[in-house]
């Protein structure tokens, strides 16, 4: 399959990345500020820009997005908007624009998170975010069939535990490696409308 990557050069996405290059696959790797194709797509015409530039795909992964930790007095409408734009709407807007560029039967795999469910300090806007995106899958895969969309919510990363550990404690963590092995199944299955919750 020919896989747009967004955050391919990101610890997550780079595991994602080899996953997926090992399977055969042919991954074109876009990023902010990293990768093949240098594009922001918190911003819907660098999206569009983007998928101008690869021309059609089998699908499409994200690895990517961006939001603000402070607690709730700290925050302001804008940390929640910033979050919004940063992992919300960008990822809506890779399967809004994405939808007529993409195989008939090709997929599309989200990135949310541990916090919309289990929430530590700090993490308002994350879980925010986390939640708007998941619900989003659901909604998407009811409409856009045969087309498919699914989402990867994994905990704190266990190769990450030295810089984020204290942030979880008790919270068993997960290896990149599995969560690649879920970017596979969303996109090499045949599920849609999947939370796939590793923990």
């Amino acid at each position: 399959m020919k896989i747009l990557l967004i955050g391919a050069a990101g610890k997550l996405g780079t595991a994602v990345n080899a996953a997926l290059t090992a399977r055969g696959h042919e991954v074109l790797a876009a990023g902010r500020s990293s990768g093949d194709l240098r594009y922001d797509i918190a911003d819907p015409a660098q999206t569009s820009a983007l998928y101008d530039r690869v021309g059609p795909v089998d699908a499409v992964a994200s690895a990517a997005g961006d939001v603000p930790y402070k607690p709730v007095v700290d925050m302001a409408p804008e940390n929640y908007e910033a979050a919004f734009r940063g992992k919300v709407l960008s990822q809506i807007e890779l399967v809004r624009q994405g939808v007529s560029r993409i195989a008939e039967r090709g997929s599309f795999t989200l990135i949310t998170g541990v916090l919309c469910r289990d929430p530590i300090p700090t993490s308002s806007a994350a879980a925010m975010a986390n939640g708007a995106v998941e619900a989003f899958v659901r909604a998407a895969a009811i409409e856009i069939a045969p087309q498919r969309i699914n989402a990867i919510s994994p905990t704190v990363f266990t190769e990450s535990l030295a810089k984020y550990g204290d942030f979880f404690p008790g919270v068993p963590p997960v290896d990149l490696a599995q969560v690649a092995q879920a970017y596979v199944r969303s996109i090499e299955g045949a599920h849609t409308g999947r939370i796939y919750e590793l923990s």
